[in-house]
């Protein structure tokens, strides 16, 4: 998941599914079974056709013993996540930058507007 950018709900679903199932090292047969749902509709939502209820998703992360919200994290990539990190810094920076040009021309007008004409 590391390589590409998931287009979609469906698609995190599908791979978060599929790695912690492979994870247990259970197959889809196995995994179907533990949850109460059929081989063909597990084999559909791991391939991001179907997208279950709430209930079967309580029942697939219970089955993986996980809790329901991991089937949709998004992992990154140390790299990315530096990457995104430096983003936000350099983001910040600029609005701190900008922030400080503001007030410092503020106050040079304010100092303008107090003089006294010559």
């Amino acid at each position: 998941m590391f390589g590409r950018q998931m287009a979609n709900i469906r698609e995190v679903l599908a791979q978060n599914l599929k790695e912690n199932r492979r994870r247990l090292g259970i197959t889809q047969p196995e995994l179907a079974e533990k949850a109460g749902l059929s081989t063909n509709y597990l084999a559909m939502i791991e391939i991001a056709r179907k997208f279950p209820t709430a209930d079967v998703l309580e029942k697939l992360a219970a089955a993986l013993g996980i809790n329901s919200s991991e089937l949709f994290s998004v992992a990154v990539s140390p790299e990315r996540a530096m990457e995104q990190m430096q983003q936000k810094i350099l983001e910040n920076l600029d609005r701190a930058i900008e922030c400080a040009l503001d007030k410092a021309v503020k106050k040079r007008c304010e100092g303008n507007q107090a003089a006294p004409p010559q």
